[in-house]
């Protein structure tokens, strides 16, 4: 059994020399949440590829969280393909620097966080590459309930989408991309049903919020993770090391020394025996 797995290493911007100086780093904790703060465009991490069917996805407990394929009861996971729907239906990932806190009970579906950065569903038309960081624009936002967990599903589009500038509201999705949203609804109520288990729920009579509620779900999380990563909440098993954000006395500080042996003990690290 193979597990994939996908780690980073980009120009660092400690020291300021980023064309000579290359730095591993966490897409969890170091890739910033924003692009373009100012035009509300926000980073997201493809973790799967539309019409793919692996279940990829950062690994928030590994150190400098690799982007690895699920592993469940031993076996490596797939999505099944649930009639009509082939693989996911978008390209699949996540925003950086924010957190699903599983200690905070929302307001609007009774159910805490899922302990996990917060979702995205890539609606253009280019099919991404997974580890490719992109540049969004948010739409809205679907509020599922996972196994009694808050789950959220951001509807966003590439900025460098042909349709990036007609689209601007989850209104717009409906318009000019009719069957698009109720398929969403429907893939993710029924995903699980093949592996024995229930439809799930969710918030809102199954509707979607619009663009502005979407964004204050982002900036919750992001204020959630900013408590994580300065101590100010309980990480239980989640590996928060990053090279770029934590001060160098805090224990959430990896070196670069660390950083390159936590990476070459995966990627680097070759195995000899004696076959038989």
């Amino acid at each position: 059994m193979t597990t994939q797995y996908t780690c980073w290493r980009t120009l660092s911007q400690y020291p300021p020399n980023i064309f000579t100086q290359w730095k591993y780093i966490s897409p969890f904790h170091d890739i910033p949440m924003y692009a373009d703060e100012s035009q509300n465009i926000f980073h997201v991490v493809v973790e799967v590829p539309r019409w793919t069917n692996a279940k990829m996805e950062i690994a928030t407990k590994d150190i400098l969280n690799p982007i690895k394929q699920d592993v469940k009861k031993g076996k490596l996971r797939y999505v099944a393909n649930v009639f009509p729907h082939k693989g996911y239906i978008w390209n699949y990932g996540a925003i950086p620097q924010t957190w699903e806190d599983p200690a905070h009970k929302d307001k609007d579906t009774d159910c805490c966080g899922d302990n996990d950065p917060i979702d995205v569903c890539e609606i253009g038309s280019k099919v991404c590459s997974r580890g490719e960081v992109i540049k969004v624009k948010v739409l809205g936002v679907l509020a599922m309930i996972d196994e009694g967990e808050t789950d959220w599903k951001v509807i966003a589009i590439n900025v460098e989408d042909p349709e990036a500038n007609a689209l601007n509201n989850i209104s717009d999705v409906q318009r000019l991309k009719p069957g698009y949203l109720e398929a969403t609804v429907d893939w993710f109520r029924r995903y699980k049903v093949p592996d024995g288990k229930p439809e799930n729920r969710f918030a809102f009579n199954d509707e979607f919020k619009d663009k502005d509620f979407a964004i204050e779900v982002i900036k919750s999380t992001h204020s959630f993770w900013k408590a994580l990563v300065n101590q100010k909440a309980n990480a239980g098993e989640l590996n928060c090391k990053n090279t770029c954000v934590s001060a160098s006395d805090s224990p959430f500080c990896c070196s670069v020394d660390e950083a390159k042996a936590a990476v070459s003990e995966v990627i680097d690290k070759w195995f000899y025996y004696e076959k038989k």
